[in-house]
């Protein structure tokens, strides 16, 4: 259980620099999204998905037949009709899974486990995901419909969190693969790995924005062990070319605060959960 009594859903804006309560609720939500139409969060919560209008907020389930540990790994296609998901009955058991954004049946996507879904491709035709691969991480893609994987990258380092840049020329990552914990990007073929980030804590989670513009991330304190829950962490954001980085935001959160894709489409907005410490 997670020591918490309030899970609170955020929205930030880039122009004034503030962040306006969105949704707060007793269940642990994690890792929102926004869908394309501009309309809605999709968030998950103890094992299952749920859609946040933003008009009204208030989960409301999505139906996912057959699925009931879906993980903070999930995200909705370009054109807002399909939902990737990663469903975890056990440790290392992730499998990624699509079906209808309005809920309904799912449909198998990767062959192989662990497998964690992170971004769908600018034209929603591949997935990108995190994996482990002969006992090592790495970063893969397959066709959105499933079929064969394309291991871009991997090796004994840890990799995660990847998501494709909007003109689909770069998938972002983060890995120790350079002595930390930093951000990196790949050419979608798997060529031409490229650091991002140096000696800004423990990055995590790159999500580079629409308009391709920023890339906004997570940040641990340095020597920080994995990406845990109960941290003190930041929000940072940096120039999708490199360069520094500035922090928009201190709070109480890390793993479910900024897991997966969570732009708002007119670039100028996100959506992050924090939650309140009761220790």
């Amino acid at each position: 259980m997670h020591p918490v009594t309030r899970a609170v859903l955020d929205i930030f804006d880039l122009e004034t620099g503030k962040a306006t309560l969105l949704l707060a609720s007793d269940l642990h939500i994690e890792a929102p999204n926004w869908a394309p139409d501009g309309r809605a969060l999709f968030v998950n919560g103890a094992g299952r998905l749920y859609r946040v209008p933003l008009d009204h907020p208030a989960l409301h389930p999505i139906p996912c037949e057959g699925l009931v540990h879906l993980n903070n790994d999930h995200g909705i296609s370009p054109d807002g009709r399909t939902m990737a998901v990663s469903n975890s009955p056990g440790r290392g058991t992730s499998l990624v899974y699509t079906l209808p954004a309005t809920g309904g049946t799912p449909v198998r996507i990767t062959e192989t486990a662990p497998s964690w879904w992170h971004g769908w491709s600018p034209d929603g035709r591949r997935i990108a995901y995190t994996c482990i691969r002969n006992g090592q991480f790495g970063i893969a893609t397959c066709p959105a419909e499933g079929g064969t994987e394309t291991l871009l990258i991997g090796s004994a380092h840890h990799y995660d969190g990847p998501d494709y840049t909007p003109d689909g020329a770069w998938i972002w990552f983060n890995s120790d693969r350079g002595g930390q914990m930093d951000l990196w990007r790949v050419r979608p073929d798997g060529t031409d790995p490229e650091q991002m980030t140096r000696g800004v804590g423990d990055a995590w989670f790159p999500h580079p924005s629409p308009d391709g513009r920023h890339v906004l991330y997570l940040a641990y304190p340095a020597g920080t062990d994995g990406h845990p829950f109960g941290l003190t962490v930041t929000l940072n954001l940096m120039p999708a070319t490199g360069g520094s980085s500035r922090i928009l935001t201190t709070l109480f959160g890390g793993q479910g605060t900024l897991n997966v894709p969570c732009w708002a489409p007119d670039s100028r907005r996100f959506a992050y959960v924090r939650y309140a410490d009761t220790n």
